[in-house]
């Protein structure tokens, strides 16, 4: 968890006493089964047209945007894609308006149909692709895409992404997720820890940071570009900023006795961290422009994980100040610090959703194992998200941009991996497997 990190750091006055606390209201809390009334599109990819050619490869590159699409619209909850065999339509030199294409599509049961053309134009891959919407007089939405020839699996999964998002936008007037990516740590038995990207779906994982170099807690800048993460600098934790064009490095909090869970605000221009100078953490923030330090909590327990509301106004964090480890909210000034939850001896890890309605966290319930949960702001509602095994321990979550999805990890048989999961605690899916153990996933901004 957040909370939790490398053996070497010890959080003197962190006491995890696991003693049920009865101060406060509880918040009503019920496990979520049931999916939102939200009524799905149903929409059919019909393919796409390959003159682009195989290429060499096992499926051809139609194929290969036509699964990728399917599957990036069913994870947005807001489709339901019919799974129903066609031939892949060419584009009529009028493009989306073929009458050929259009007759077919409108002869179908499906709402929305989508279809298109992979071709090669002026020594550059075109690719076409169009939405028919029955409820609309002729085309939804059309796009063209180009790239480079050879046309690259990640090119061809970009695309499929990008069309994806834009039907998104289209139909919900939001950003979708297809596009974004996740950081994370990634590391094996001998203690080596590095930091890690993939795209959303867990495709074209890369190495970001030296295995050499221990990194630990990433967090994502707003502008995507760059990532903040905890490392170690003679012994003790600074936190550092990474841009991941350039890959320069440069120090935001200098190195302290501990310096851990960074977290960025709405607009980027502050960091809130944990800091311990005298056995005792306490939340700060520094100004990345112009390195200037508030400390916001001065409180003789151990106050640490901080996570910012969308709006930049209010901070929650994790504190042990009641007896054991729970979740306060504070103004971003340190003022007005309010304790958040009350069911149940073990609280941590927050993150606020991206439209500011819910407050993901780990929980543990009145039997063994971390659960994930979500809490409104004002505490009134409280739903237990995942109900795994109680041998397994859920930890980090992290929101989606569209605030449906969660990712976290998984600890099981002394290994972590990175799951999927929808906010009501349906269509888990893990991300990464093999030999190392991955942890501490954060989700990018659109």
């Amino acid at each position: 968890m957040r909370m939790r990190v490398a053996s070497s750091v010890r959080l003197a006055a962190l006491a995890l006493a696991l003693w049920p606390c009865a101060e406060g209201r509880a918040a009503d809390v019920f496990l979520e089964t049931t999916r939102s009334e939200f009524r799905k599109i149903p929409i059919w990819v019909m393919g796409f047209g390959n003159t682009a050619g195989r290429q060499g490869r096992a499926e051809t590159p139609g194929e290969t945007m036509a699964a990728v699409l399917t599957e990036d619209l069913r994870r947005t909850q807001l489709f339901d894609v019919i799974k129903r065999p066609a031939p892949a339509l060419d584009l009529s030199d009028v493009h989306c308006l073929g009458k050929a294409a259009l007759a077919e599509v409108r002869a179908s049961e499906a709402a929305v149909v989508t279809w298109g053309r992979l071709g090669r134009q002026n020594g550059r891959i075109v690719f076409e692709v169009c939405a028919h919407d029955k409820g609309g007089k002729d085309i939804a939405v059309g796009k063209r895409y180009r790239g480079a020839l050879p046309a690259s699996t990640s090119f061809l999964r970009r695309m499929a992404h990008r069309w994806a998002d834009a039907l998104v936008t289209y139909y919900t007037g939001e950003p979708g997720m297809a596009e974004t990516r996740i950081v994370y740590v990634a590391g094996n038995d001998t203690g080596q820890r590095a930091l890690y990207v993939m795209d959303y779906d867990g495709f074209g994982p890369r190495r970001i940071t030296t295995p050499r170099t221990l990194a630990l807690m990433p967090a994502w800048l707003p502008d995507r570009r760059s990532v903040v993460y905890m490392t170690y600098q003679r012994n003790t934790q600074e936190i550092v900023q990474l841009d991941l064009h350039s890959r320069a490095v440069r120090t935001l909090v200098p190195p302290e006795n501990l310096n851990i869970t960074p977290a960025l605000s709405p607009d980027g221009h502050l960091v809130a961290y944990a800091s311990a100078t005298q056995g005792n953490s306490d939340v700060f923030t520094m100004d990345v422009r112009t390195k200037e330090k508030r400390q916001l909590t001065r409180h003789p327990s151990a106050d640490l994980s901080p996570t910012w509301s969308p709006d930049g106004r209010t901070l929650a964090f994790v504190s042990d100040r009641g007896g054991g480890p729970q979740i306060y909210t504070m103004n971003v000034d340190g003022s007005r610090v309010r304790r958040l939850t009350f069911d149940g001896s073990y609280n941590a890890a927050p993150v606020w959703s991206p439209r500011g309605d819910w407050i993901a966290y780990v929980c543990r319930g009145p039997t063994a194992g971390f659960r994930l949960c979500r809490i409104s702001p004002d505490g009134r509602r409280r739903v237990q998200i995942t109900d795994g095994a109680h041998w397994a321990m859920e930890d980090s979550p992290s929101w989606a941009p569209d605030g449906r999805h969660l990712v976290f990890s998984v600890t099981q048989g002394g290994q972590s991996h990175l799951y999927l999961i929808n906010v009501d605690g349906t269509g888990r899916e893990q991300l990464t497997g093999g030999a190392l153990s991955h942890s501490s996933p954060d989700w990018s901004p659109s």
